[in-house]
């Protein structure tokens, strides 16, 4: 019996949300309604004018988001990432540990540098704007790969972000290949149409001969086969993955359990933030495939998961509200 269902590898950044009118773009000249990567120097000055009292904080990351929600459904999970030795660091810690996620890291072993932070600024339309700077998070590699809770675990979840830098790809390969002579099954996510497009050639070269579980959505899908329908792109894709998730937004979901198609229904819902949807379906879904559920089950719970998440702000369900869907999905 493995001690962890999940062990997670990813960027770590602090998301920190506040609300902000019109007029602070135009003050500020940044475009509405984008996600911008910007430098240090940048986001300092956007630091100072916001009104902190009113911030919200916490953990984020596409693979911490899906091992939080994987913690929250009621699953062990680890994670390994990279943040500095200053304030937002040793909020990141902790922020983890509260959610019931296990880590390598303390406090004392924080390096100098900068935590990524992402600006999350919210206006009264609903819209978000991004702001992100990845500080220490970009030299993340192989050093902080915790092999012994890969060893320890059902599956090692790769976050596609990684893929873009070289030590982040090498980060990639070598948890890979810890996870494969450990018998850890491997899942890995595109995490943006973005990867997929610029950076397919590092994929295939993580891919391999294949990989146990692969998520993407529907643009990912197509753009990594290189074909013109989803028909198409779900055969292709059975030569890369041998189950694979293909999210379709508000049309659900199709699953390949590596025998059969399985189509997931959605949930309707009042939509007001996509953000983090992808990343709550993954935790959902691989919770419940390490937790004695079908693949069927395990899409239907993610489903729901990642409608709820959909209708809010924020990637994260609250604790009660991740217990109640579970509890539907008993029923």
């Amino acid at each position: 019996m493995r001690k962890y269902n999940v062990t997670g590898i990813g960027n770590a950044l602090v998301d920190i949300e506040f609300k902000v009118t019109d007029s602070f773009f135009k003050e500020n000249g940044v475009e509405k309604g984008l996600m911008t990567l910007v430098d240090e120097e940048r986001q300092n000055h956007l630091m100072k004018v916001i009104h902190h009292a009113e911030a919200k904080k916490q953990a984020g990351g596409s693979a911490a988001n899906s091992v939080v929600a994987l913690s929250q459904f009621g699953g062990k999970s680890f994670y390994c990432f990279r943040v500095a030795k200053d304030e937002l660091g040793h909020f990141y810690l902790q922020d983890l540990i509260d959610s019931g996620v296990d880590i390598a890291l303390t406090s004392t072993q924080l390096q100098a540098g900068v935590t990524g932070k992402c600006l999350v600024m919210v206006t009264e339309d609903s819209e978000r704007t991004m702001n992100t700077f990845l500080g220490i998070t970009q030299n993340f590699s192989s050093q902080d790969v915790h092999d012994a809770a890969i060893k320890d675990s059902s599956y090692l979840f790769i976050e596609g972000y990684l893929v873009t830098s070289p030590n982040g790809k090498e980060a990639m390969l070598h948890a890979k290949k810890v996870a494969e002579e450990a018998g850890t099954k491997v899942a890995l996510t595109f995490s943006d149409p973005a990867m997929v497009k610029y950076f397919k050639a590092n994929f295939d070269d993580v891919i391999g001969p294949s990989v146990d579980l692969l998520f993407a959505n529907e643009e990912e899908a197509m753009l990594y086969t290189g074909k013109s329908t989803l028909g198409e792109a779900r055969e292709e894709m059975k030569k890369a993955a041998k189950h694979f998730v293909i999210t379709m937004g508000k049309n659900g979901a199709m699953i390949y359990d590596g025998d059969t198609f399985i189509d997931i229904e959605p949930y309707p819902t009042q939509a007001i933030d996509s953000n983090g949807a992808g990343d709550m379906f993954a935790g959902a879904f691989l919770y419940g495939i390490t937790n004695g559920h079908s693949y069927a089950e395990s899409g239907k719970l993610a489903s729901m998961a990642s409608s709820r998440i959909v209708s809010q702000f924020g990637p994260r369900l609250k604790w009660h509200e991740a217990k109640e869907i579970l509890g539907r999905l008993h029923a």
